[in-house]
């Protein structure tokens, strides 16, 4: 018997070679890395390299922008998107910008939807019945059957004109509407705005003065390809609050689940973290700092505040003098000395910002985003000798201001009237991560 063996041709398999790319990544102060990148890179996969690169603690809040220069507009680039892609979208002559920093208000609607959805701005279809909750509002943003729809005015600025109107606009699935009538619902009425599936929405950050807006909490819809400024279509909220509500919901909208799949991305894993329901695990800044007493056999944590100020008052006395002997050659420290190494001390601080303006510190905070407890330590520009404390709470920018007294020689800081005195801006700051006292929260993450 004779075996005969035919002989198949197999077609030749070309191998998929991705293209590669050099893009720069500017960080906060204006200094920027280049990196060779894959086109299928992410922008979580940029955060990420950067994060190794540069030694950073990843507490899942680093996060890649795209700014535009020419326009002062910014968006947040979602970790699933495609950093080649956003790129392939700028003009030649354009200058625009990736950046590579901090955003703990990223995903914090996942956390506190309450502070992001307000009622007066929610409502709900007709099929709806019974008391909706603030993690039912998250979970009909990601359904496809059901959706809350967001209402309340907006400034619009017309089309090839530098006014501005007030109207009364509708966010739905399908977009943006504006009523023609008041507050008018009734299709007739609705006018289509903005769709947001070819569109990304930025923030504004020129500032009325530059941009012409009503108020400070501008933003707009560009279109995904390339385009002029004629393309925009700007709106202006009247305070943060609105904006935040309004941006928050059109990236619910346009991403949907896979937003929700890029928050839950870090802690997949772990035990619990299947639903809306997660307690995500805390972050850096708020694990770093607990008041603990080793005094005895056994450390233990101090949870009554003011046990916790006795004895951070009493360590920063004793750091003190320790910091004065050793600045002092003779041997015999003095009030002004100590005085002066104090002030000077909290300047190595990277929490402490120098003569920034208001304007500037409200920025910076913004950039980070208005989480509770976001914060910065600033020179007073009204009174040279004092500081201020600039924080955020409750998507809004407050100001504090820190007094220096004197009392039997000794210089103190004080935010309460001399009620809870401290040696030194260091020890007033870690004593109000840890004990709320006179402020709205606790500090959490410095700028």
């Amino acid at each position: 018997m004779s075996l005969y063996a035919r002989r198949v041709t197999l077609p030749a398999i070309t191998p998929i070679v991705l293209q590669k790319r050099v893009i720069k990544v500017y960080s906060e102060d204006d200094t920027s890395r280049a990196l060779e990148v894959a086109s299928d890179i992410t922008a979580r996969d940029v955060c990420q390299l950067l994060i190794l690169k540069n030694h950073y603690i990843d507490d899942h809040s680093w996060t890649l922008f795209e700014y535009l220069p020419r326009t002062g507009l910014e968006r947040i680039i979602e970790d699933h998107e495609l950093v080649i892609e956003v790129q392939s979208n700028w003009g030649m002559e354009e200058e625009n910008r990736l950046y590579f920093r901090k955003k703990y208000a990223k995903y914090e609607f996942f956390k506190h939807p309450m502070n992001f959805f307000p009622e007066h701005m929610v409502s709900f279809s007709s099929e709806t019945s019974g008391v909706i909750g603030h993690t039912q509002i998250l979970q009909m943003f990601l359904s496809s059957s059901t959706y809350p729809e967001i209402h309340g005015y907006l400034y619009a600025k017309e089309h090839g004109k530098k006014s501005w109107k007030k109207w009364y606009f509708l966010l739905r699935r399908s977009g943006l509407y504006f009523s023609t009538k008041g507050t008018s619902k009734e299709p007739r009425h609705l006018q289509f705005f903005s769709e947001f599936s070819s569109s990304d929405i930025y923030m504004s950050l020129a500032g009325k003065k530059m941009s012409g807006t009503p108020a400070n909490y501008g933003f707009c819809f560009k279109p995904n390809k390339a385009g002029g400024t004629r393309d925009l279509k700007h709106l202006c909220a009247d305070d943060e609050q609105s904006r935040t509500c309004w941006m928050t919901a059109i990236r619910l909208l346009k991403y949907g689940m896979q937003l929700y799949q890029n928050y839950m991305q870090p802690y997949q894993g772990r035990s619990g973290c299947s639903s809306l329901t997660i307690s995500p695990m805390r972050s850096i800044s708020e694990n770093s700092l607990v008041a603990m007493d080793f005094s005895g056999h056994r450390s233990r944590v101090i949870e009554n505040p003011a046990e916790a100020l006795s004895v951070a008052v009493e360590e920063g006395l004793a750091w003190r003098k320790k910091g004065c002997l050793r600045l002092n050659t003779h041997g015999s420290p003095t009030t002004s000395q100590s005085a002066t190494s104090s002030v000077a001390i909290h300047r190595t601080q990277l929490w402490f910002h120098h003569k920034i303006s208001r304007d500037e510190a409200q920025r910076l905070i913004l950039q980070q985003g208005l989480v509770d407890g976001v914060f910065l330590v600033r020179d007073s520009q009204s009174n040279p000798k004092t500081f201020v404390l600039s924080m955020s709470h409750g998507l809004k920018i407050k100001h504090f201001q820190i007094v220096p007294l004197e009392d039997d020689g000794k210089l103190f800081y004080t935010l309460d009237d001399g009620h809870t005195r401290f040696t030194d801006l260091i020890q007033l700051v870690e004593f109000y991560q840890l004990n709320k006292g006179v402020l709205p929260c606790k500090l959490k993450h410095y700028c």
